[in-house]
């Protein structure tokens, strides 16, 4: 077997916040609040020991940069991805693709970096996108 990519394993949402540190916390917090005031029917998962939501499929993640992918710290503060991200409007311009074919996201350092509005605007396509993918 290979070697894990992730050295820590949450078994709920109250162990995965405890983790984090304060800011990232906060973040992810307020980043979730908004998911569910946008989506209140989306279903969440810990996924990879980040939340993930989903409607038919998956839509967005928030995952904190403490929550290690491999051995080292990939960025700083909490990055929201949107999973269907290349199908997107572009003119918010907030989102990366990067290197990605289809996930694009976004990293959050503090609170008052969140664009709450243009989040929310995301949400709204992303998941009218998930629901014509039926």
């Amino acid at each position: 077997m290979g070697k894990a990519m992730q050295s820590v394993h949450f078994n709920s949402l109250t162990e995965f916040f405890e983790f984090l540190p304060d800011e990232e916390r906060l973040v992810t917090h307020l980043l979730r609040d908004l998911v569910y005031e946008t989506l209140p029917e989306i279903k969440e998962k810990l996924s990879f020991n980040v939340p993930f939501f989903r409607q038919q499929k998956t839509i967005c993640f928030i995952w904190p940069g403490a929550v290690l992918w491999g051995s080292k710290r990939s960025y700083e503060g909490v990055r929201m991805g949107f999973n269907y991200g290349h199908l997107l409007d572009p003119k918010e311009e907030i989102l990366s693709l990067e290197k990605r074919k289809s996930v694009a996201y976004l990293d959050l350092l503090k609170p008052e970096e969140i664009p709450f509005e243009q989040i929310r605007e995301l949400l709204l396509r992303s998941a009218e996108l998930d629901q014509k993918k039926r």
